[in-house]
């Protein structure tokens, strides 16, 4: 059986998924995809600087809702040393863990709204209260910016039946509960992924069989050892595996190709699905924070996103840049948790 594109099934539901994640560059210069920039020029640091004058009164606390040595905190602790340099105070990067990613993000709406206490907030923030987890969403926080967005991508073992994600899904269709899949935990974001897609190809969430680890690592152990047949986490993370030719990445659910991996397809180019996931960091803090120190930690944050260390950092981690200001952020929070709200509810996963 060879599957065609089905224009006319219904996916308003997911349309929006991460589609509404493909926003506009608004910080002068920025650039998102990984592109290198040349070193951040004293001069616009000193303009951020000029905006609010009093701001910071000491030490910034930037709170991580994850363990340390993750990406997550990696990538917190490089914004953290290149804010510091440039707002001249100590960024002390604190990890808050504890109840799948809740405690960390509460710590941030309930710290003082001075802008001495920001974090760096995950895509998580619009999952956990659907699952009943925490009352707590985007809402509750400030956005400043959006540092960073990565697809899920489709891996399989380098030898395995499928070269494109078309006929994973034929074969997925023709064969319920044949495939194996893993990733993450249950529920969590590479889960959300896998569903759904399988939603928006109208097949039953119950046709993959899903695996839970304690993360994309353990997962793509498994896969190159021949215990699942797929998994669904950010292309970046199966980096190792890609380059030593023991897995191959049939697609990316992301709106646009990953520039770290250009010869990955979009599922959209694949099938004409417009269906897509990510995940996405950036930095907030809690509601009431002053204008003007919203204003000057995001000029600051510009500046990290389109220097040549952040860049080269974010590419040699497999990680993509995607760069947005507070109010696109905000939108971005926003839509997010209400379309992987609505996929989440469809594939049960939802109290």
């Amino acid at each position: 059986m060879t599957r065609t594109a089905r224009p006319a099934r219904t996916r308003s539901l997911l349309r929006g998924l991460a589609g509404t994640a493909a926003l506009a560059l608004v910080a002068a210069g920025c650039s998102g995809g990984g592109g290198s920039a040349e070193s951040v020029d004293d001069d616009a640091v000193q303009a951020c600087n000029d905006i609010n004058t009093e701001y910071p009164s000491g030490p910034i606390e930037l709170i991580v809702p994850w363990a340390a040595g993750g990406g997550t905190d990696g990538v917190a602790r490089l914004i953290g040393d290149q804010l510091s340099g440039q707002i001249g105070t100590s960024i002390n990067v604190v990890n808050r863990t504890g109840g799948s990613g809740v405690v960390g993000h509460q710590a941030m709406v309930d710290a003082a709204p001075d802008g001495q206490t920001v974090g760096l907030v995950t895509v998580e923030i619009g999952m956990m209260h659907h699952q009943g987890l925490t009352d707590i969403s985007g809402e509750d926080l400030t956005a400043i910016s959006q540092m960073n967005e990565d697809g899920a991508g489709i891996t399989v073992a380098a030898d395995a039946e499928w070269e494109n994600a078309e006929e994973l899904l034929t074969h997925i269709e023709e064969n319920p509960g044949e495939v194996t899949a893993s990733g993450t935990g249950q529920g969590g974001i590479w889960h959300l992924a896998l569903l759904g897609m399988l939603i928006d190809n109208d097949i039953p969430v119950d046709a993959v069989n899903f695996v839970p680890s304690e993360g994309a690592a353990p997962a793509l152990q498994e896969l190159v050892a021949g215990g699942v047949d797929m998994t669904t986490n950010a292309l970046g993370e199966s980096k190792t595996m890609l380059d030593s030719e023991r897995a191959k990445a049939l697609a990316v659910m992301g709106t646009e190709r990953d520039p770290a991996f250009p010869d990955v397809e979009t599922l959209q180019e694949q099938t004409g699905s417009d269906y897509s996931m990510t995940v996405w960091r950036g930095i907030a803090g809690p509601l009431e924070m002053d204008p003007t120190v919203v204003e000057e930690l995001e000029c600051h944050l510009g500046l990290i996103a389109e220097s040549e260390e952040y860049n080269q950092f974010m590419t040699d981690s497999g990680l993509g840049v995607k760069y947005a200001g507070a109010e696109d952020f905000q939108t971005l929070m926003r839509e997010d948790d209400a379309a992987k709200g609505e996929v989440m509810e469809e594939a049960g996963l939802a109290e």
